[in-house]
C-alpha cells in the first residue's frame, strides 16, 4: 500500500496553474495554504511548514516574507495600470468630469476587494523565485 496522500497523487500542474493555485513550486502538487479560501482574513496567512506532498520548507529562512511586499507592490501597480488602460479606452478620462477620481474609486475598490487573493500570490510567486520545480519528486 502507498503511503503517498490522496492530494500527492494528482497530476502535476503546469507553472502558471500551480501559481494561481497555490501550489508547491517544487512538486507543483500541494497546497501551500493551510486553508484554501483566501477571504477567511483570520488566516490569510496560514501556511504549511513544508509541502504536504514533496514536504518542502515553505519558509526558507527567518524574515523569508518581507520580500513579498515588493512583489505584491508590482502586482497592484500591473492592475492599476491595466484597470486604468480599460477604463480610458471604454470610458475616458478627463479631469473635467471628474471621471479620473470615479476610476480611482473603482481601481481602489477592486484592489481592496482582491488583496487577500494577491497576498497569497504574491507569496506563491515569491516562493517560485528560490524554489524550482523538480521532476523528481514526481516518483514520491
Amino acid at each position: 500500500m502507498s503511503n503517498t496522500k490522496p492530494a500527492c497523487k494528482q497530476r502535476k500542474s503546469s507553472f502558471l496553474a500551480s501559481l494561481l493555485l497555490n501550489k508547491c513550486p517544487r512538486c507543483r502538487k500541494g497546497e501551500l495554504f493551510s486553508n484554501k479560501n483566501p477571504y477567511r482574513l483570520g488566516k490569510v496567512f496560514d501556511m504549511h511548514k513544508k509541502c504536504p506532498c514533496c514536504g518542502q520548507p515553505t519558509e526558507l529562512e527567518p524574515g523569508f516574507w518581507y520580500g513579498t511586499g515588493y512583489v505584491s507592490y508590482v502586482l497592484c501597480v500591473a492592475i492599476s495600470v491595466f484597470n486604468l488602460a480599460w477604463y480610458w479606452l471604454f470610458i475616458g478620462l478627463s479631469w473635467k468630469d471628474n471621471s479620473i477620481f470615479y476610476w480611482l474609486g473603482i481601481n481602489t475598490f477592486f484592489l481592496t476587494v482582491a488583496m487577500p487573493v494577491l497576498i497569497r500570490l504574491s507569496r506563491t510567486l515569491y516562493l517560485s523565485f528560490f524554489v524550482y520545480y523538480d521532476e523528481e519528486t514526481e516518483k514520491l
